[in-house]
């Protein structure tokens, strides 16, 4: 194939870490590579002028037949799962280290005397706790210094710390308490074991709170010393630690299962982890798939491990099944382990499930993209809506309000089925008044036409989510720049036909309302023209809902001051620092507001009114008044006295 084609065929790979295999004609793994990147990196191979000299890159063009991908949540993940698929691969065009020597980890046995962290490479189930595995011996090791100098545990091995006489320069130094020959408080010890634990799993929010805590404890006994050691601490797991997610503390086998449908076809993708690492990840096309998902898992698993001796230990599934029991009792008939069947919700195991979904969806579309299917799905489009174009590039828009304020558009683009963010806009509502959801969507295809005749920049086919009403909006933005050769479609959802609680389930298709044409068509609800403009019209809406809601939570926060007449930025800033929050300001009387630096009474007077309406301000003449008429039951000596200040 030539290297053009290969351009053309690798175009939709995703933007995101990944690994790629390079297949021959007999199906063999002949290149595993990975990237930051996958899209830019696999195509660099097959553009004209590349930098990439290796004499194999040149015979890719006879060579190659396939091209596999996996998306991963980081590079590092892509690095670790691209050193395994080459262990098991063994690909001719790749460089094959023979040694069998295994990442380093970091060991820490919290049932040890005075427990330590170590470097391993090998890790056991010994009950300890492994951390890792780390891509690079480097930053294993920069971990570690970070944990020997601000988390002070001992260093030294067992057979030094039951033998030493005398403490040493590490304890000189100040980054070891010296167990071995002084004596040590062990709850305080143990507690910088518990804080290392937690900087080694990743936990950055608990042990931030716990250190800065401390730093809080210590500075308001004015230890300050003590201080600014936790402050030290905090700073340096705020800057180093980072949690890794291609391996996971507990060395059990596992597999974990995803799951992506579009209508009657279902991609299953595997994640296999053994000894704590991604060994491998796999995907599986099905097509004509009528069983819904639960289904497809149970059947998915029985096929899969129903002649396997050593099944894993765990196999993690996306959503819960009642079978799961006993699925497990049948799949781990053959196995001298007990075989589990669980949906995790949160931690590792989520995502790891994640990451198979994720695949899953990923492999789905490039099977699509491999066979044909969406040229096909668009080409039939064009014909079943009688487009002018085929649509490779949809853009869709929806609007979205609660009342008649915060009125906002949304702008999604899809090209060849896949979503261009990039291509992602936001408009605020500007010149429609009212709740007036024609008027809006009227505004909105005003000034996107307007920008992309400028930019000349225009899509095939421009979808609207609702009826006839939005459909004939955009239409007058249309007829009002004299726009021709795109064209318009709305696409209505379905609504519930029944008139009475007994037939209320019977629902109308969607439709698919086009210009000039009175009656909509209506696609097969399983057909996969459908799902694709169902799809792009569900995340024009979910981009709208994300933009209002935001917009929501920044009307909330809002300060109350801000509304406040004669209530700027310098006092505003000036009332939060004298005064600590706004619940304090509240409260606070107006003799207290007029003492924070910069306020006036007559200042101070209008934001306690503000704050309270509807209550009486005091002013500064009725509390003189109240001063003189509490003080007119005292002898006149005694009001001068009181007037003047004397006692």
């Amino acid at each position: 194939m030539a290297r053009t084609d290969w351009l053309d065929r690798t175009r939709d790979l995703p933007n995101q870490p990944g690994v790629y295999l390079m297949r021959d004609g007999a199906g063999d793994v002949i290149y595993v590579g990975k990237a930051k990147l996958l899209r830019n990196r696999v195509r660099s191979y097959f553009q004209e002028g590349t930098s990439d000299y290796r004499a194999f890159v040149r015979l890719l063009g006879d060579l190659l037949d396939d091209i596999e991908t996996i998306v991963t949540r980081s590079e590092k993940e892509a690095l670790l799962l691209e050193r395994e698929l080459i262990r098991r691969h063994e690909p001719r065009f790749n460089v094959i280290w023979r040694d069998d020597k295994q990442y380093l980890m970091l060991r820490v046995d919290p049932s040890a005397e005075w427990p330590w962290v170590q470097v391993v490479r090998n890790p056991k189930d010994d009950g300890a706790k492994y951390f890792g595995p780390f891509h690079s011996a480097s930053a294993a090791r920069q971990t570690l210094r970070v944990v020997n100098r601000h988390f002070q545990l001992r260093t030294c091995r067992d057979s030094v710390l039951y033998h030493r006489k005398r403490p040493c320069l590490e304890y000189q130094i100040g980054r070891c308490p010296a167990p071995c020959c002084l004596s040590v408080d062990r709850e305080e010890y143990q507690r910088s074991v518990d804080d290392v634990l937690l900087f080694l799993a990743g936990d950055s929010k608990e042990l931030s709170r716990r250190l800065e805590h401390r730093m809080w404890e210590a500075a308001e006994r004015e230890d300050f010393e003590v201080a600014a050691h936790y402050r030290d601490q905090l700073r340096a797991v705020n800057k180093t630690l980072e949690k890794q997610q291609v391996a996971f503390r507990r060395l059990v086998d596992q597999d974990a299962i995803g799951v992506y449908r579009e209508g009657l076809g279902v991609c299953v993708a595997v994640v296999e982890v053994r000894g704590g690492r991604v060994r491998n990840v796999s995907s599986q096309m099905f097509d004509g798939i009528t069983e819904n998902d639960a289904e497809v898992v149970e059947s998915f698993l029985l096929q899969r491990y129903a002649s396997r001796t050593s099944p894993p230990r765990e196999i993690l599934v996306p959503f819960d099944l009642e079978t799961a029991e006993a699925l497990a009792e049948l799949i781990g008939e053959g196995s001298s382990e007990r075989v589990q069947v669980v949906h995790p919700r949160r931690g590792d195991k989520a995502a790891l499930v994640e990451m198979a979904v994720e695949n899953a969806g990923h492999g789905f579309q490039e099977h699509r993209s491999k066979t044909g299917a969406m040229e096909r799905t668009l080409e039939s489009l064009k014909e079943q809506l009688g487009l002018s174009n085929v649509p490779e590039r949809i853009e869709c828009y929806d609007i979205s309000n609660l009342g008649p304020h915060l009125m906002v558009g949304s702008q999604v683009r899809f090209e060849r089925g896949q979503p261009a963010k990039a291509k992602y806009r936001h408009y605020r509502i500007k010149e429609a008044n009212g709740q007036n959801d024609f008027a809006s969507m009227q505004e909105v295809m005003f000034r996107r036409l307007r920008r992309g005749l400028q930019d000349g920049d225009l899509p095939d086919l421009i979808l609207i989510d609702g009826g006839k009403g939005q459909l004939h909006a955009a239409r007058s933005a249309f007829d009002e720049l004299e726009v021709r050769g795109i064209d318009l479609a709305s696409l209505a959802k379905s609504r519930v036909r029944g008139l009475n609680e007994e037939d209320a389930t019977l629902r109308s298709p969607e439709r698919v309302f086009r210009p000039g044409r009175s009656e909509p068509v209506v696609l097969d609800p399983s057909s996969p023209e459908l799902l694709l403009l169902a799809q792009i019209r569900d995340e024009a809406h979910r981009f709208a809902i994300t933009f209002h809601k935001e917009l929501r939570r920044r009307a909330r926060t809002r300060s109350s001051l801000e509304d406040v007449p004669g209530i700027g930025p310098k006092r505003r800033r000036a009332l939060l620092r004298h005064l600590g929050s706004l619940r304090r300001i509240r409260e606070a009387s107006v003799d207290a507001l007029s003492e924070v630096p910069g306020m006036s009474r007559r200042a101070a007077e209008q934001l306690y009114a503000a704050l309270h309406p509807g209550a009486t301000v005091p002013s500064e003449r009725a509390d003189n008044e109240t001063q003189l008429s509490d003080s007119s039951r005292d002898s006149p000596t005694e009001l001068v006295d009181s007037l003047s200040g004397k006692t």
